[in-house]
């Protein structure tokens, strides 16, 4: 069973810059849609970014001009460049992707691990 591990979370203070990335365990083929999202405790998660096979990106307003998702098809790899973070950023960030017969995490349910961002004011 693919599993997708994210990595990057850190500690950092308001107005700091993390990157985040992600990768599935093992090959999986093509990706379609990857995306990131982000969960508090007691909160829904939350959709943060999204970029399709050609590169057509969107993102949660919030974080929209301070977020950047990319990339590598040939890593089958998801990144999330993020600047000018501010407390309210924190969560425990996850990734997920499409493939050509689902998404490789149920998009209901608990998702793992994630990789933990904490925003210091």
């Amino acid at each position: 069973q693919v599993q997708l591990v994210e990595s990057g979370g850190d500690l950092v203070q308001a107005g700091g810059s993390l990157r985040l990335s992600c990768a599935p365990s093992k090959s999986v083929g093509s990706v379609y849609i990857m995306a990131w999202y982000r969960q508090t405790p007691g909160k829904e998660r939350e959709g943060v970014a999204t970029i399709t096979r050609r590169g057509d990106t969107s993102y949660k307003s919030s974080v929209q001009g301070r977020f950047t998702i990319s990339r590598d098809d040939a890593k089958n790899t998801v990144y999330l460049q993020m600047n000018r973070l501010q407390p309210e950023d924190t969560a425990v960030y996850y990734c997920n992707m499409q493939l050509a017969s689902d998404w490789v995490r149920p998009l209901g349910g608990s998702w793992g691990q994630g990789t933990q961002v904490t925003v210091s004011s």
